[in-house]
């Protein structure tokens, strides 16, 4: 069997509209892709945010005994979207369900980390290799705030403390810690695909019976009255700044942080809200305006 893929390029308020277009005339799916590079915060519970230019793309079976007429369609779908780019493609049947696998190579990290999709051999056997399903969660290594985490983690002394992932994702940050030596890794995410992720990821690489996950209710009452010598949050600016009290309890006088998915832009008002709780030793940044927050929780009296 072949498919036909119809690609339409259109402004974020036409997305709607050319979701139901596509779906109308029997797309089996639609996906939605950047048209333009552009950067994209991860989103907050119930926030779907696109980007500027998008590319909607329609996927048809196409039957050998009766053919979709593409002409016909066009016609009809530019009638609909006057003046927007659009294209078609066909496909060869595959085994779809493995096919994005092959877009995966390992990713290294700084001289510490390799990150290796778990079907592939580590290309550095001796190296800290974390295994991970790249399909299970937000958090491959290839974002440049996971990539700014792991390099802070394999430059900070975790060997027999208590860590925290906050915000864990995929749990790559809290199985690096892991595998790098840490007593303990207690990890939360406010999406219980992420918690069954980090499960996952931790089994696969072996560190699953030092490792305690669960949404941020059951965090915390798994958690106190305990305090942790290296926290780790790679979120959202505007909740890092809401969670910095919290923080400031959950990390032992003089122990360490790192804060990520911060954009240049919002490194000073992140930077202010934890003064109060923190002294920030170092900012890191990467392609173009990521950045990484990092210091020491101020001596408690």
């Amino acid at each position: 069997m072949k498919w036909l893929q119809i690609h339409i390029t259109v402004d974020q308020e036409q997305v709607e509209f050319t979701e139901t277009l596509l779906m109308s005339l029997g797309a089996v799916s639609v996906t939605l892709d950047d048209a333009e590079d552009q950067a994209l915060l991860e989103p907050l519970p119930g926030e779907t945010p696109l980007w500027n230019k998008v590319i909607v793309t329609g996927i048809y079976q196409q039957d050998e005994q009766d053919p979709i007429d593409v002409d016909t369609l066009e016609a009809f779908l530019k009638a609909q979207l006057p003046d927007v780019p659009m294209r078609h493609e066909e496909l060869e049947d595959q085994v779809w369900e493995r096919a994005w696998m092959d877009y995966y190579e390992p990713i290294q990290i700084g001289e510490k980390f390799w990150i290796v999709p778990e079907w592939l051999e580590p290309p550095e056997a001796d190296a800290t290799n974390i295994k991970l399903d790249p399909g299970l969660a937000f958090g491959t290594g290839n974002h440049a705030s996971t990539f700014l985490c792991l390099q802070w983690l394999g430059k900070t002394d975790v060997k027999d403390k208590i860590v925290i992932d906050y915000g864990c994702g995929s749990g790559i940050l809290g199985v690096a810690a892991l595998l790098l030596g840490a007593k303990k890794v207690y990890a939360t995410d406010i999406d219980p695909q992420a918690v069954l992720a980090t499960k996952q990821n931790a089994e696969l690489n072996g560190v699953l019976d030092r490792l305690y996950v669960g949404l941020p209710e059951e965090f915390d009452q798994e958690f106190k009255p305990k305090q942790a010598d290296v926290l780790v949050a790679n979120i959202l600016a505007g909740p890092l700044m809401m969670l910095a009290p919290e923080f400031a309890n959950l990390i032992k006088s003089e122990g360490e942080f790192a804060l990520a998915g911060v954009i240049e832009e919002q490194v000073a008002d992140v930077s202010r809200v934890y003064s109060d709780f923190f002294d920030i030793l170092d900012v890191e940044k990467r392609e173009e305006n990521w950045c990484r927050i990092s210091g020491k929780r101020k001596t408690i009296n």
